[in-house]
């Protein structure tokens, strides 16, 4: 069974680079490319942490399209086991054209689709068994599931002894604080990105932010802030990791892969704040080539990439 299972949304992704502004109605733009990549917050996680060396599953819906079954082939391809993958005739697979500017800033357009049904019911338990950690994968993507049905879930992983963690993306329906707030008490580590967790919450201070959620009961709160590294904080102690400076290319999937990264770090016992350097350079990593999870390399490799950008800026190497 895996390290983690990985339980979310599953989307096709259609990049278009670079796309410098819209097409008048009726016009055209061109481009330079157009790929069809696997994407969504659980299929980029798992699949980072795959390429990292750690093993994952994933859980969630895709339509029963062709789309659905290339997504699931990728991901069988990438040592990924996808055996609690649902698929429905009910809607088509999630589809987002992620739109990347020239400086691989993205935006998207999105179709929910067989995300939408996802529901509690739908989980099967089995998946838990000797795994370690139950990640949620892309909440507020998934209006069957968000709120109560998905805090249900997390309280049975959490009485089975799994390590719960939740990332979100936006959300633009309006819901926010009101769709993840039954499930903050039955997190250990939550993952907003900075712009989720100021509409989460109202405030625009990461510290003040995470003191929010950690007052609903979430253990350790890590804010993803691009490309200036993240915000950790606990009860006890906080600390702002810088980020390592590369040449970003596309960061469409950086931060599930952040979160790949700061998983593999809990996986191998580092303290938090080692969780969170290498969640940053995993996430740097990624925005290195087109396509979500595209630039994620070994485990070895990354300690090594992090070591020289440690030297590089601090003057010493990091013994892990």
């Amino acid at each position: 069974m895996p390290d983690v299972l990985c339980l979310g949304i599953l989307v096709a992704d259609l990049v278009a680079k670079p796309v410098t502004a819209l097409p008048p109605k009726g016009g055209l733009k061109l481009v330079e490319s157009i790929q069809l990549h696997n994407g969504g917050c659980a299929a980029n996680t798992a699949t980072a942490l795959a390429k990292l060396g750690f093993t994952a599953a994933v859980s969630g819906m895709v339509g029963n399209d062709g789309l659905g079954q290339v997504l699931i082939d990728n991901l069988i391809k990438a040592g990924i086991d996808t055996r609690y993958i649902m698929k429905t005739n009910q809607a088509g697979t999630s589809v987002s054209m992620v739109l990347v500017d020239s400086s691989g800033e993205r935006s998207f357009i999105h179709y929910t689709g067989a995300n939408a049904l996802l529901r509690a019911e739908d989980f099967n338990q089995e998946s838990l068994v000797n795994t370690r950690i139950l990640h949620i994968a892309g909440s507020l993507l998934m209006p069957g599931f968000d709120g109560e049905p998905c805090a249900e879930v997390l309280k049975i992983a959490k009485s089975q002894g799994l390590m719960t963690t939740m990332d979100t993306a936006w959300d633009d329906t309006g819901r926010w604080m009101k769709a993840i707030a039954p499930c903050l008490p039955h997190l250990d580590i939550f993952i907003p990105s900075l712009a989720e967790a100021k509409m989460l919450t109202g405030l625009e201070n990461s510290a003040e932010i995470a003191q929010v959620f950690l007052g609903y009961g979430v253990k350790v709160v890590v804010i993803k802030l691009g490309s200036d590294g993240c915000y950790i904080q606990t009860q006890d102690s906080s600390y702002h990791i810088p980020g390592f400076k590369v040449r970003a290319v596309d960061a469409t999937g950086a931060g599930d892969c952040f979160v790949a990264g700061l998983l593999a770090g809990v996986l191998q016992g580092l303290p938090i704040d080692w969780c969170g350097r290498l969640a940053n350079a995993v996430g740097a990593m990624s925005v290195t080539s087109v396509g979500a999870a595209t630039g994620v390399v070994s485990l070895a490799n990354t300690f090594a990439f992090m070591n020289s950008s440690i030297e590089r800026q601090e003057g010493h190497k990091w013994q892990q």
